[in-house]
């Protein structure tokens, strides 16, 4: 029976409780006269009990039990404890809730947003009190914290790339759009910048669950274990990465349809991380089921919309893509358009409409022959392409890294030609005569085997000594001019200019100092050069070239990096292992030879300035004095110029040189130090010499943005390549050199 909890019930109800309980001690049980009388006589011979008091029962510290099963019962049930949740300082309600029951009331963020050096991505509106009581409770967005596991290693740039990413790929800086491209330059932590970005869509959202269920990362085949190492060194097991780097075509199937078959909240394997290769082969497989982000490491291999690769990630069911790059503009616009179009499809038009409305007058104002109006037209649209693509593009430059990381110096070496070297290349272009061959500024078949010759020609004469046994068109009646009793077993580092600096680097780096060097070129067959001249000289090494296996490649850069590996060289094949790599283990870079593409010049370069790097960093580029070689090089300078206009937005990068200078590759300077100073016009230099500032107290423009220092031998500081300037140095020039940066002089 109900009763009512009024006041003035509960007053009544306890004054007649007090009643009852007055009538209960007055209360006697009837008895006749008889006993009444017998009661006197005997007053306390007989106990009166009230019939509505049970009997107390007899208290006995000892259980009933009947049988051991009601014992171990008992037993139990004194032992067992309620479930406390395992999470330190937790302080949500416990009490009697079962596990799996939904917890009553607000959402809660994953983390707390409140917590010093947190790093908030989003943060839901403040409702007034009026909204909060309308609000369905199971509704309410909550912050979006990035694990403090992670965000207690990012530095500053990298939480500001975080943010970016994670406005993008939910749609709120481009409304419609889910892709964005992170551009930074080398270094500067892109892998740990998307790791985080992964981890916090895999594990939370503002509506209080995870974002995506499964992401995908595809890069190049020597960095599938980069990566789940780097996954597994900044998570610490708290996922299971899924890496494919090799296996029969069954076996890959099997795993990609297992990962793609995954579904739910908690995944065992959100994360698969697979190679291009192997992504073209097995396309049909991933795109079968949806994937919540694709995540492409050295993007630029989608620089070419017409691949097969690029059409099969772009025909995967992900509306979230992030590429990265470190170098976005390799070539031309088209290429830059292809990147954007395939994260954002549609946000700058047609691959036709784009170059008819921005590559066409942004080229045509970059030329150094271009009249006022299309500079003015071309950086209208400059602007115009600027402010569109800055909403899903992200660029750091790594002079942030200054601030963290040693000194880095970076040096062109200017070599002369040896006299073997001179007669074979003026006899080439007497015989060959490519610069015929040139029509209307394309180069055929036979002027690109030509350009491969004089580059070949510029690292050794070895490597062109078949043709000339052969006697091939360009070489024909060359044997003479070799030595007598020449033979290609053994490397004569006498017989090139660039060989023979090198020889003196190496032998005064091993003699003066503990530092470790990387040897960079483009040849395989230089990089047996290479490891001639080290057996010569006794130098322990290791190779990487397209021939090493994936897992192999890993084992040797762990090794080298190791403070106590007895390694003095690293050679490296630009074409296989440019990219990604990490070889902070040596502190000296030598690239041997430039390519046409600036991209593969700058990865290479940048293997050892990275972090973890703590030593001071020398890079050499060496390049023959007066040859093809200086014309690839001003080539790069320029396609450096427009990448810096549309990338970095540098508004006062010089046009150093007309295309139609470009065009002169078949020439041989013998009369110059350095093709490439004389044609940048640089205004600090007097009779070789550096000046500052410049002698006409004007400002100097064409070298600040890409020339820091030029020398000759007296202005030169580094020790390394005064022991080889007598040799075959004629000129050298500091570029993008980071110690101003740093306060030195």
């Amino acid at each position: 029976q109900r009763r009512s909890l009024a006041p003035s019930q509960l007053a009544k109800r306890k004054a007649g409780d007090e009643d009852e309980e007055e009538e209960e001690e007055d209360w006697q049980p009837p008895t006749s006269r008889k006993r009444q009388k017998a009661a006197g006589e005997a007053e306390s011979t007989e106990c009166y009990r009230s019939p509505f008091r049970k009997p107390l029962a007899q208290l006995t510290n000892r259980p009933q039990c009947l049988d051991s099963r009601q014992h171990e019962a008992f037993i139990r049930s004194i032992l067992s404890k309620p479930f406390k949740v395992p999470i330190p300082n937790y302080k949500g309600p416990l009490g009697l809730r079962s596990l799996g029951v939904k917890r009553a009331g607000l959402r809660g963020p994953l983390h707390d947003p409140f917590e010093e050096g947190a790093l908030v991505l989003y943060e839901p509106p403040v409702l007034s009190a009026h909204d909060q009581l309308k609000i369905d409770k199971d509704k309410v967005p909550v912050h979006v914290v990035v694990d403090p596991v992670l965000s207690r290693v990012l530095r500053p740039h990298q939480r500001e790339g975080v943010k970016f990413l994670w406005d993008c790929v939910t749609s709120r800086r481009i409304p419609g759009s889910h892709g964005c491209i992170m551009a930074d330059e080398m270094g500067l932590g892109k892998t740990l910048q998307c790791i985080t970005l992964m981890w916090t869509l895999l594990r939370q959202s503002p509506e209080c669950k995870p974002e995506i269920e499964k992401a995908m990362v595809v890069s190049p085949s020597s960095l599938v274990r980069n990566w789940y190492n780097e996954v597994e060194k900044w998570l610490g097991g708290r996922i299971q990465p899924l890496a494919i780097d090799g296996g029969s075509k069954e076996e890959i199937d099997r795993k990609l349809v297992g990962f793609m078959n995954q579904r739910g909240l908690r995944v065992p394997s959100p994360i698969l991380i697979i190679s291009y290769e192997t992504f073209r082969l097995h396309a049909e497989v991933l795109q079968k089921g949806s994937v919540g982000l694709v995540i492409c490491d050295e993007g630029h291999r989608l620089k070419n919309s017409e691949n097969q690769t690029y059409q099969a990630l772009n025909r995967l069911n992900t509306p979230r893509r992030v590429l990265i790059s470190g170098t976005p503009i390799q070539n031309d616009l088209l290429e830059y358009f292809s990147l954007v179009h395939f994260v954002n499809s549609g946000i700058l038009g047609t691959a036709q409409e784009f170059k008819r409305h921005f590559e066409m007058p942004i080229l045509k104002g970059r030329d150094a022959d271009a009249s006022e109006a299309e500079r003015h037209k071309g950086e209208e649209r400059l602007k115009e392409l600027i402010s569109i693509v800055n909403r899903c593009l992200i660029r750091r430059t790594s002079d942030i890294l200054s601030k963290y990381l040693p000194v880095k110096i970076e040096q062109v070496v200017c070599c002369r030609l040896t006299p073997l070297q001179t007669e074979l290349y003026k006899n080439f272009l007497k015989q060959a005569k490519p610069v015929e061959e040139l029509k209307e500024g394309k180069i055929s078949v036979s002027s690109l085997s030509s350009i491969t010759s004089l580059k070949k020609l510029c690292n050794h004469p070895a490597l062109i000594y078949d043709k000339c046994v052969e006697e091939e068109e360009g070489f024909m009646g060359t044997l003479g001019l070799f030595p007598s009793g020449y033979s290609t077993k053994s490397v004569e580092p006498q017989l090139s200019g660039k060989m023979l600096v090198l020889d003196y680097i190496l032998a005064v780096t091993k003699s003066t100092s503990n530092d470790k060097v990387v040897l960079v070129s483009n040849y395989t067959q230089t990089l047996d050069l290479f490891e001639k001249l080290c057996r010569n000289r006794r130098y322990l090494y290791v190779r990487l070239d397209g021939t090493m296996s994936i897992k192999k490649r890993a084992k040797i850069v762990e090794r080298f990096n190791s403070p106590s590996s007895p390694e003095f060289i690293f050679m490296l094949s630009s074409k296989a292992g440019g990219c990604g790599l990490n070889l902070i283990g040596a502190n000296r870079l030598v690239m041997f030879d430039p390519d046409w593409n600036p991209a593969n010049d700058e990865q290479a370069m940048a293997r050892v300035w990275r972090d973890g790097q703590k030593k001071m960093c020398f890079i050499y580029r060496l390049l023959s004095t007066g040859t093809i070689e200086e014309k690839i090089f001003q080539r790069q300078t320029h396609k450096k110029a427009l990448s810096s206009c549309v990338v970095d937005e540098e508004q006062d990068v010089e046009r150093h040189f007309s295309l139609g200078e470009l065009k002169e590759l078949f020439t041989l300077n013998e009369t110059t130090t350095s093709d490439t100073h004389d044609k940048i016009k640089c205004c600090r230099c007097v009779n070789g010499h550096q000046l500052r500032p410049p002698p006409d107290g004007s400002d100097c423009t064409s070298d600040v943005s890409q020339w820091h220092h030029c020398a000759d031998r007296r202005g030169l500081q580094d020790s390394v390549l005064k022991a080889a300037w007598d040799a075959a140095v004629t000129f050298t020039f500091h570029h993008h050199s980071h110690e101003e940066q740093r306060g030195i002089p």
